[in-house]
């Protein structure tokens, strides 16, 4: 009997303790279930919040795409209303491409001492200021003073969105967030092609003005952006600013231990850069070594060929090839005008699921092989006698010229450029890129109407075709798959060495792979 109760006493322990065990791992799996349900939440906010970053500090970009856009319009009716020269045209559309390059200059330098989210807004102020003259200027001499303000502007917006949109992406988003970039550029041009066909109605006094006027409106929602996104926290950490560092990275990661990676990565590559005066910077970019030259290479080839092919003279010109096709009416040849713009911002809604998915060197195969072949159709399509089958062909080759740069060399020129170049060289090797893209813009834009009298329009564009097809074998020579790759194979592709596929790492390891001589 003794032995039975004995024998009940320590089942009765044991089942205790069983259902200890089991309350137990009960807890720790519900703890372990709220701790994936916390992690999911941060990670799902993180996502968010950078994404909407990333998309507010792009809104600067509407601006260039909107005045690209409205000025194809615009410069029909400024040039009955105010009787200028073909010359001055050119001039006129032309110049804010050329001017950019002291935004450009200025801007890295700029954003070094202020701030990458400050400088946005400075450029924005600047360029809002030149569209105000634009707006009520009474002559040619007005009408260019704020052109080239607008331009000076251009050049601001356009270094630093890439700069910053980079330095707060994490690596695997690094071309999707950068694109955004492109993709406001393109509803930019969008919505400067409505605002044409919506206005062209008005007295012709009257109406390039509010199309010019309109403009001013993006930069309300990029007033309320600057309050709402963080500085870079590469810039904080380079200004010393480190608690205001760890608190932008805390909200930019999913993590507390990724916070902890991305901080200590940026504070070593900081501590390079600090060491780096601007006149030092600036001797490593101009007296390069062999691997910051291939980047400069492959990041300042990128940005001409993107502008010698001839899209801003599609874009700026657009009424001028549609006329040239048989299209007599300003209403029809604006509405065409529409439809190449709706084609430029479809497709590179395209790009921008593809980038770090397939890529970026076969998306810019595509592109550049596309844009050869739409540019020599174009010139077929011109060169045939005015009936609606050249017409319908033409609106068809530009429409898709348009698009197969959207897919390729309009969003990956600026992914390229901006996570290519190690953090103290970033700003201001990102600015070189751009004076090479502006000029070759001015270039393409100030000639184009005289190139045309020369060997006519259609001329032009087997020309750009050309230069389109020179730019596929550059793409194959000189610019390396960045996806998926770390920044040490990155290095040693631009090197010319074999390297093997790992994870992704942060831009500021960079520093780490280019040595900075002591001086």
């Amino acid at each position: 009997m003794a032995n039975a109760v004995k024998k009940d006493t320590e089942m009765g322990v044991k089942n205790k303790y069983e259902r200890m065990d089991s309350l137990e791992e009960e807890e720790d799996e519900d703890e372990d279930e709220d701790l994936e349900v916390k992690w999911m939440q941060r990670r799902r906010g993180t996502k968010k919040y950078v994404y909407a970053c990333a998309l507010f500090a792009s809104l600067n970009s509407i601006l260039l795409g909107y005045d690209a856009g409205v000025m194809s319009g615009a410069i029909l009716y400024i040039q009955r209303d105010l009787n200028i020269t073909e010359f001055q045209e050119e001039i006129l559309v032309g110049c804010i491409s050329v001017i950019s390059l002291i935004g450009s200059l200025s801007g890295g330098r700029t954003s070094d001492a202020m701030g990458r989210k400050w400088t946005m807004g400075l450029g924005a102020i600047v360029f809002q200021s030149g569209v105000i003259i634009m707006t009520f200027a009474p002559s040619f001499t007005y009408l260019m003073i704020g052109r080239l303000m607008a331009g000076v502007g251009m050049g601001f917006c356009g270094m630093i969105s890439g700069v910053y949109i980079a330095e707060i992406s994490p690596a695997g988003a690094r071309g999707t967030l950068t694109s955004f970039i492109e993709i406001s550029i393109n509803l930019g041009i969008l919505l400067g092609y409505v605002s044409n066909y919506a206005f062209s109605g008005i007295s012709e006094h009257i109406n390039w003005r509010i199309m010019l006027g309109v403009g001013v409106l993006p930069s309300v929602f990029i007033g309320i952006a600057l309050f709402i996104i963080p500085e870079s926290p590469r810039w904080l950490v380079m200004e010393n600013r480190l608690e205001e560092a760890q608190a932008v990275l805390t909200k930019l990661s999913e993590t507390d231990i990724e916070v902890e990676q991305r901080m200590e990565e940026i504070k070593e590559a900081a501590g390079v850069s600090k060491g780096c005066e601007d006149k030092a910077v600036w001797k490593e970019l101009l007296y390069p070594s062999p691997a910051v030259l291939r980047m400069l290479f492959a990041g300042c080839g990128i940005q001409i060929f993107q502008m010698i092919t001839g899209i801003d003279a599609t874009v700026y010109y657009s009424p001028t090839i549609f006329k040239s096709a048989g299209i007599k009416s300003d209403k029809e040849i604006l509405a065409a005008t529409v439809a190449v713009g709706s084609s430029k911002t479809v497709f590179i809604l395209i790009a921008i699921f593809l980038v770090d998915k397939v890529g970026r060197k076969p998306l810019l195969y595509v592109s550049t092989i596309g844009m050869t072949c739409c540019l020599f159709v174009l010139g077929i399509a011109l060169t045939l006698p005015n009936s609606a089958f050249a017409i319908n062909l033409a609106i068809l080759a530009v429409c898709s010229n348009v698009a197969f740069f959207s897919v390729g060399m309009g969003p990956i020129c600026w992914v390229l450029s901006s996570e290519i170049f190690p953090l103290r060289l970033r700003a201001q090797a990102s600015a070189l890129g751009q004076v090479g893209g502006r000029v070759s813009s001015g270039l393409v834009s100030m000639s184009f109407l005289s190139a045309s009298k020369v060997i006519s329009v259609a001329g032009v564009f087997f020309v750009f075709a050309a230069v389109s097809a020179i730019s596929v074998l550059f793409v194959k020579v000189c610019i390396p798959e960045t996806k998926g790759k770390t920044l040490e194979q990155i290095e040693m592709m631009f090197r010319g060495e074999k390297n093997s596929n790992r994870g992704e790492v942060e831009f500021g390891d960079a520093e780490r792979l280019i040595p900075t001589e002591e001086k």
